[in-house]
């Protein structure tokens, strides 16, 4: 089987899951939900589509060293970002990748760097740079709230070893075009276009780690088993 079989089928699979669990937003989640302790995230693109299903745009997962605690929605919170508080609405780009490289593309596109310098520098930041921030981090929220997302209960143990990471590593190889024919390529007004890491932008997924490595097709078969 070609690339192009292994992806029908991974999407077939991804069909399934929402035929059984159903697709959300982060807007309208909270942590009531019935989510499952561990297990993958796979957001998907409001606007593109592969066979009338929304294309994938990141793949991510959770407790992927050994002894974490972190459980599904701890990372899914992070990437949504606060609702209440003194900067409401806003998020921590500092603790969730995927809203630092939201808000570099929005800050790329829009010719924002002057107003917003302090940008993914270092791992924390005094109240007055994060207040600063904030106007920029609702703008993350509010692309990031609104994209579709399913999950995928993977309860395994942590570790780099762990069959989570394993889906994981090889659903980013699979769907990356990154140094490959494209399959799926993404519209022009895709935001990540505008991103200034190389790896997002050739890939087409909000997604750098594992991008640019091969993939192993039987892993379609331990992802089936968890679906």
């Amino acid at each position: 089987m070609d690339r192009e079989a292994h992806l029908e089928r991974f999407y077939t699979l991804l069909k399934r899951l929402e035929n059984k669990i159903g697709i959300r937003k982060l807007a309208y989640c909270h942590g009531r939900m019935d989510w499952p302790k561990r297990g993958l995230y796979f957001f998907l693109s409001p606007d593109e589509y592969r066979d009338g299903f929304p294309r994938v745009t990141r793949v991510g997962t959770h407790a992927v060293s050994r002894g974490s605690s972190t459980t599904l929605w701890d990372r899914l919170i992070t990437h949504r970002g606060t609702l209440r508080g003194k900067r409401a609405n806003g998020g921590n780009h500092r603790g969730s990748i995927f809203r630092l490289r939201v808000g570099e593309a929005i800050i790329h596109r829009d010719g924002l760097q002057d107003e917003n310098p302090s940008w993914g520098r270092g791992s924390n930041a005094p109240s007055d740079v994060k207040a600063d921030e904030h106007p920029m981090e609702l703008r993350v929220s509010g692309y990031i709230r609104e994209l579709p997302f399913l999950w995928l209960e993977v309860d395994d143990e942590p570790g780099p070893d762990s069959d989570r990471a394993y889906i994981e590593r090889n659903s980013i190889a699979l769907l990356s075009n990154y140094g490959k024919t494209p399959i799926d390529e993404r519209k022009k007004s895709w935001l990540g276009n505008h991103s200034p890491v190389d790896k997002i932008r050739r890939s087409g997924l909000w997604n750098s780690n594992h991008v640019d490595e091969p993939y192993d097709p039987a892993y379609l078969d331990v992802m089936e088993e968890y679906v």
